[in-house]
């Protein structure tokens, strides 16, 4: 049986994320940086992030991964591929390999989503 309780899950502050402004928080729901066999190897994060309001992660490109932003709170400005949208709470996004992405809280909530990596 696998039970992780929300204290001992690993959680990160990164500042300026990937070239972008502000903070980025990060907990670690399944954490294979720490033990690979969580995702069967195939896996880089699944995380429950957000953004503090004017936050971003830069854009920045995928390169031997896959990765979904799944929304549950908050309003933000998406960015892929030099396309950009608003995406709220219920929103799901996905960059395919090789492709470039970044968000932007443009609320003045928190910005939450869970973020998921699969190797390609």
């Amino acid at each position: 049986m696998f039970v992780r309780k929300h204290s001992a899950m690993r959680q990160v502050v990164i500042e300026h994320n990937r070239g972008g402004e502000g903070k980025h928080h990060i907990c670690h729901i399944l954490d294979p940086a720490e033990n690979p066999a969580e995702m069967n190897g195939k896996g880089k994060m699944f995380a429950d992030t957000f953004l503090e309001p004017g936050s971003s992660v830069g854009v920045h490109e995928h390169k031997g991964d896959t990765e979904a932003y799944y929304f549950l709170e908050g309003k933000g400005l998406y960015t892929e591929d030099g396309k950009t949208c608003e995406v709220e709470a219920g929103d799901v996004t996905l960059v395919q390999d090789g492709h470039s992405h970044g968000i932007k809280n443009i609320g003045e909530m928190p910005l939450r989503f869970i973020a998921l990596i699969l190797k390609s």
